[in-house]
């Protein structure tokens, strides 16, 4: 998971992560287009976010095709997010029914 949050620290990465999400399948050249950096630094951007499994590549061809990977996230999510989302759901659950007992007593 190391590799995960190294990936997604860098602003340009987490840019890149969004046009995948906007639109899979594009190649070197789409995702460098207007893009403050040279497409070099996009495919150096890349070669991390494919080792942290962020993105897969296919090959259709000649040209190599670039499609966003959510599953890391997800495993993000349900380790670092989910737990905390469990708690909030358990407080509103208690607060609820806390509040039918008060009404119940009230009538």
């Amino acid at each position: 998971m190391e590799d995960i949050f190294r990936a997604l620290a860098d602003p340009s990465r987490r840019a890149l992560l969004d046009r995948l999400f906007a639109a899979g399948g594009q190649t070197l050249g789409q995702l460098a287009a207007g893009l403050p950096m040279t497409r070099q630094a996009v495919a150096k951007h890349l070669a991390i976010l494919e080792s942290a499994n962020l993105v897969s590549v296919h090959w259709q061809g000649r040209e190599k095709l670039h499609y966003l990977n959510p599953v890391p996230i997800g495993e993000i999510v349900k380790r670092w997010v989910g737990k905390f989302e469990d708690a909030r759901i358990e407080a509103l659950t208690d607060l609820k029914r806390k509040a039918e007992t008060k009404e119940k007593r009230r009538a």
